[in-house]
């Protein structure tokens, strides 16, 4: 798969379409040390939306770790 077939797939990536258009023109104009940092910047928005889901995943895990519990403790 070509860079630009890439870029145009973005939106797939949860680039909104004005993100996705920087990143068309940053690579129509072979701008690539401004299109990495601006992919790189959106890799830690995702990265960061996945810390963010991994700590509700372990909360949630310790509730159900405590309700575990209770539960053994009623038998």
């Amino acid at each position: 798969m070509e860079l630009n077939e890439m870029i145009a797939d973005l939106s797939g990536l949860g680039c909104r379409p004005e993100q996705k258009e920087a990143a068309r023109k940053l690579y129509e104009s072979r701008n690539m040390t401004e299109l990495i940092r601006y992919l790189k910047k959106h890799r830690c928005v995702l990265l960061d939306e996945m810390h963010e889901s991994q700590r509700r995943v372990d909360r949630i895990d310790m509730i159900i770790s405590r309700a575990e519990k209770e539960a053994k403790k009623e038998r």
